[in-house]
């Protein structure tokens, strides 16, 4: 039992996982990662799908990676390397026209002066807006959300939160209540009068969330996805060399060279408790291991629903673990490819082009939005789903074959339950109707297709271990964020049970390959050790 016996057990190798086993590891803890599936990642990893083909077969692109961790973990020396994206975005409209955007500020203005002069002088203006309100809010992203409902030094934190946003004066904290609270649609209109500005703008509000623009929580989707950076420049995303997995794998990297220890194919498979404190888990096999601390990286439903004991828990806590929203209506469809797309708005003749190294958006305006969704909120699938594409081989060659690429197509939407049928039978049925979509606007597409694997909500929930198939580990509205995270009360990372603790994306601040929970769970281990 002596080697079974931990200074901190992690449950789930996700990145976040993998971030607090680091911190604790350079801390000088002996730390178990236990993962339940063969690789380390969770849904941030690279899988050979098929021959010479290197998949990220969840998370596709980042930006949201805090620097601070990339430097305390010094992962560039363990092979992690960003690769930014320029132009970012690339939305061919059925007219034929084409909407190309950042980060070149001056392309930027050319490419939307296409459709606006107004919108084209007004963007500038609009970034300035997220930015003043990310300086105020992204500071928090690696703070311990304080409890409204805690003693003095809760109310403490609540004051200095309070004044810094007086601090902001009347419009930036107008601005900032509005992209807290608000929907994405109101505000895009408000600033411009373009439909193919405004719904390539849009797709970032609604990436993963099982909502439309005009609902309220997607403008702070929309800001979720302008507050990272990549290689020190702001607002920029990118690829990483050798798919997404090498940020888990580096991050891997870094713990075990502290001294952590990580086992792949041990799945968790009931954390134990004693009188209110926790004393290790037990694996499905029955192998037991000791720890005083526990973290869990996986999502609340998983932690305190399916691998704890009822009677181990407060019945308001399980209460309020139980109205956690997964409501998901995203499929992923990897795709293998012997040329790019050839897109009619801007063909390339069977070579890469600037159009493929950003995202590919097949949205033509914000109605085509609406109307997806309200297929979906009735239990269908959309007849026309909205398509994010990105083919990192654009810029990474590492990936596949010479001449062959890999496309990774985020759509939505389609809900985790369909009406009337299953989807096992519908899957290839969907997946066949994006193909239709992308070859009215690449014809050729289906033609250059060699292999696909689609992945619906409940493969997502299968494969990944996410309820629901949420990418987030949980909505991310106003309600279920920051020190409402998992529940009131319970956001400081720690749980009901004394030595438990939550580090994965169920926590604050939520989804996103940013490793911040991760790190916010560390800290607040460490100050209890």
């Amino acid at each position: 039992m002596a080697n079974n016996t931990h200074d901190a057990i992690i449950i789930g190798g996700g990145h976040n996982g993998l971030v607090t086993a680091a911190y604790l590891a350079k801390a000088g803890y002996k730390v178990l990662v236990l993962e339940r599936r063969e690789i380390v990642g969770g849904c941030c990893i690279t899988e050979e799908l098929w021959p010479g083909f290197k998949v990220s077969t969840a998370a596709y692109v980042n930006s949201l990676l805090r620097p601070e961790i990339i430097k305390d973990l010094e992962l560039k020396k363990c092979g992690f390397e960003m690769l930014p994206r320029s132009p970012s975005s690339f939305t061919p409209f059925p007219d034929g026209r084409y909407l190309m955007m950042g980060p070149d500020k001056e392309m930027t203005h050319r490419e939307i002066a296409k459709f606006s002069k107004r919108d084209a002088d007004a963007y500038p203006k609009y970034e300035d807006m997220l930015t003043r309100v990310a300086d105020f809010l992204e500071p928090m992203l690696t703070q311990t959300p304080p409890d409204p409902f805690g003693g003095v030094g809760s109310l403490w934190k609540l004051g200095q939160l309070g004044m810094g946003f007086r601090r902001l004066g009347r419009t930036t904290a107008t601005e900032a209540v509005e992209i807290l609270t608000g929907a994405a649609r109101p505000i895009l209109d408000r600033w411009f009068e373009s439909e193919e500005l405004k719904a390539t703008i849009a797709t970032d509000a609604v990436i993963g969330a099982y909502a439309p623009p005009s609902h309220p929580g997607t403008a702070y989707v929309l800001f979720h996805h302008v507050m990272g950076e990549c290689n020190g420049v702001r607002g920029v995303w990118g690829y990483v060399r050798g798919g997404m997995g090498t940020i888990s794998n580096s991050i891997a990297s870094a713990a075990k060279s502290y001294g952590a220890e990580i086992r792949t194919n041990a799945e968790v498979g009931k954390i134990l408790v004693n009188n209110g404190v926790v004393q290790g888990v037990a694996l499905k096999d029955g192998t037991e291991f000791r720890a005083r601390r526990v973290a869990s990286c996986a999502d609340a439903n998983v932690t305190f629903l399916k691998l704890m004991d009822p009677k181990d828990l407060p019945g308001e806590f399980t209460a309020q673990v139980k109205k956690i929203d997964y409501s998901s209506a995203t499929v992923k469809i990897n795709v293998a490819l012997d040329r790019p797309p050839n897109w009619k708005a801007l063909p390339s003749d069977g070579k890469v082009g600037p159009q493929h190294h950003g995202t590919m958006h097949i949205c033509p305006d914000q109605d085509y939005i609406e109307r997806a969704f309200d297929d979906a909120k009735y239990g269908r699938w959309s007849q026309n789903p909205m398509l994010e594409c990105t083919m990192a081989t654009a810029l990474d060659s590492t990936l596949a074959p010479e001449g062959k690429h890999i496309l990774s197509m985020f759509v939505q939407y389609a809900p985790y339950h369909l009406k009337g049928t299953t989807w096992e039978v519908e899957k290839d049925k969907f997946a066949d109707r994006c193909f239709d979509i992308l070859e009215e606007y690449a014809p050729g597409f289906k033609s250059s297709v060699l292999h696909r694997i689609v992945i619906p909500p409940p493969d997502m929930e299968r494969m990944w271990g996410i309820t629901g198939g949420n990418i987030m580990q949980g909505a991310m509205s106003l309600s279920s964020m920051f020190s409402f995270r998992p529940a009131a009360g319970y956001a400081n990372y720690r749980t009901p049970v004394k030595g438990l603790y939550l580090c994965g994306a169920a926590a604050h601040p939520g989804g996103g390959v940013m490793g911040a929970c991760g790190l916010n769970a560390a800290r607040e281990m460490l100050k209890d050790r």
